[in-house]
């Protein structure tokens, strides 16, 4: 998958056919990851299950809750295309189904951040590509 710059400077990912699907569900709303048959569910999008090398995996909604399992905050700017958005969090979430997947946390103070933190999944479509976010979710 290749990036691209939005018309306001910030790196947008540009779909690609195996990521599509991925990106089709974000726009409606819904977290779809991929399952395999034999090894469950994985993520990030890719051709084949990382574990067994198959191809006959499926998409599947998942329920969008996860985990903190870990977090940084840039309060620097490090990206300069980026900077428009100090401070802001990127977290590793772990997913209720299991896979870990790496997103923006958003509507949250970034001090009240703690590992282990319940989360959801937001969405926010930056001009024609929906990212997911998460933020806090009252467990």
């Amino acid at each position: 998958m290749g990036t691209r710059m939005s018309t306001d400077g910030r790196p947008l990912p540009t779909p690609n056919p195996t990521t599509q699907p991925f990106f089709a569900a974000a726009g409606e709303g819904r977290l779809c990851i991929q399952r395999c048959p034999r090894d469950g569910f994985f993520f990030y999008p890719r051709a084949r299950c990382p574990n067994c090398l198959g191809a006959d995996w499926s998409w599947e909604d998942v329920s969008g809750r996860g985990s903190l399992h870990a977090f940084t905050v840039d309060r620097m700017g490090h990206d300069p295309a980026l900077a428009g958005d100090v401070p802001f969090a990127i977290a590793v979430v772990e997913l209720s189904e299991g896979p870990r997947m790496t997103a923006r946390i958003i509507d949250c103070d970034l001090d009240d951040l703690r590992v282990g933190m319940p989360l959801e999944a937001a969405f926010e479509t930056i001009e024609d590509v929906t990212l997911v976010r998460f933020r806090p979710h009252a467990s």
